[in-house]
């Protein structure tokens, strides 16, 4: 596993994430896990195989509301959470780890890790109710803890439209609560790249010709 201290959203980390399972992508290899993989999970290792053989990423500008929310109020939840917490949060970079890439939001000392969900009204409310992560990102926050060797990862959902002293909620999970899910996650993982190697395979054999 190699660290590299880059900014997210930059040319160097689109270029480090080429070509690899990332972190957010997690999810879609889970699905229907025991089963065969989805149309999501088959469509990401067709594109994982494509920027393997040419070296570049594939990418998307595609961008969304809760995206660009997400982009405006990280700093802001970030500070809140250094503020509620008494610790410093340094940048999450790039984990390089083979055929995985992980891009934490944030290092908490020597062992943590935070994810920062900026969300909806409807959403924040949710996650407080449920007194837990949500259970969308599941895969996100336990393979991103699992690769990058971290004990623990602060799951960390903000919403600017509460009371300012109900904006932040924080739930803690560790790894060695996650151990199943770990092996879980492995297993798939095996799998997923056995797909994404059978794809590279016929790409790089395939023989086009022209017919009339």
């Amino acid at each position: 596993m190699q660290f590299h201290n880059v900014e997210q959203n930059s040319d160097e980390w689109y270029l480090l994430r080429a070509g690899k399972l990332t972190g957010s992508s997690f999810g879609k290899i889970m699905a229907n896990d025991g089963k065969a993989f989805g149309e999501p999970a088959k469509k990401l290792a067709m594109t994982i195989a494509v920027e393997r053989i040419t070296g570049r990423p594939a990418g998307s500008s595609y961008s969304n509301d809760h995206m660009e929310r997400g982009h405006e109020q990280e700093p802001v939840a970030r500070m809140a959470y250094e503020d509620r917490t008494f610790s410093e949060v340094t940048n999450g970079g790039f984990f390089d780890c083979g055929l995985v890439g992980c891009s934490p939001d944030g290092l908490v000392g020597d062992d943590g890790l935070i994810e920062i969900k900026s969300v909806i009204a409807n959403v924040h409310l949710t996650n407080l109710k449920r007194q837990s992560y949500d259970p969308a990102y599941k895969w996100q926050i336990i393979g991103n803890m699992y690769h990058t060797g971290r004990q623990w990862i602060d799951f960390v959902s903000y919403c600017a439209e509460f009371p300012e002293d109900k904006r932040l909620f924080i739930c803690r999970l560790h790894i060695n609560q996650v151990k199943e899910e770990v092996e879980r996650l492995q297993r798939r993982e095996e799998k997923f790249f056995k797909l994404v190697e059978d794809y590279t395979q016929i790409i790089e054999t395939y023989d086009y010709e022209v017919t009339a």
